[in-house]
């Protein structure tokens, strides 16, 4: 884990993100219906209780360009800051920041609090950063077989303690985790 952000943020982050029971956030090529076409069966997931806590959204390009593709805003009343060096957007609902340095600095500068964290890559970011503070995962009861893992490689063991276990609707799992040792 890299050491040259400060591990006393004036922010938390948190992660809440669906998984198959093989561990995949999505298809190799990012699709999550094997989780959209479930999803409702699970109940209430918490979703929404979560996401009130939240005044800050960081995404990843690819969480924020999957996001537009649903039609409406989920994060209305949220600030909303994208991690990407490609994307240029007249989308004033977004600032987008080219480095995680930048990124972290808006997310200081503007107040955040409470941060949920989307997007494969940039969870991986946080992840080997030392930047996150919870995790949440609502598993599904599906196997994929194959995907984009929530985790790449790490450089060492990240001790997790388990503080929330429930069962949900359908069969689905519900897991919360804050990461200790760091």
């Amino acid at each position: 884990m890299a050491t040259d952000h400060p591990t006393d943020r004036s922010f938390r982050t948190a992660v809440s993100i669906g998984v198959s029971l093989d561990g995949f956030i999505a298809r190799p090529d990012g699709d999550i219906e094997w989780l959209t076409t479930r999803g409702a069966l699970a109940g209430d997931t918490g979703y929404l209780e979560f996401l009130a806590g939240i005044d800050t959204v960081a995404l990843g390009r690819k969480a924020y360009e999957k996001v537009l593709t649903f039609g409406f805003w989920p994060y209305e009343g949220k600030r909303v800051a994208v991690l990407s060096t490609t994307l240029t957007t007249d989308d004033e609902r977004v600032t987008v920041h080219r480095t995680l340095a930048d990124l972290l600095a808006h997310l200081t500068a503007s107040g955040a609090e409470n941060v949920y964290v989307d997007g494969g890559r940039l969870i991986q970011t946080f992840v080997r950063e030392g930047l996150l503070d919870e995790l949440t995962f609502t598993t599904a009861p599906v196997l994929i077989g194959s995907g984009i893992r929530p985790f790449g490689e790490l450089d060492a063991d990240l001790d997790l303690r388990l503080t929330a276990a429930k069962v949900l609707d359908a069969g689905f799992m519900q897991t919360t985790y804050t990461l200790t040792g760091r």
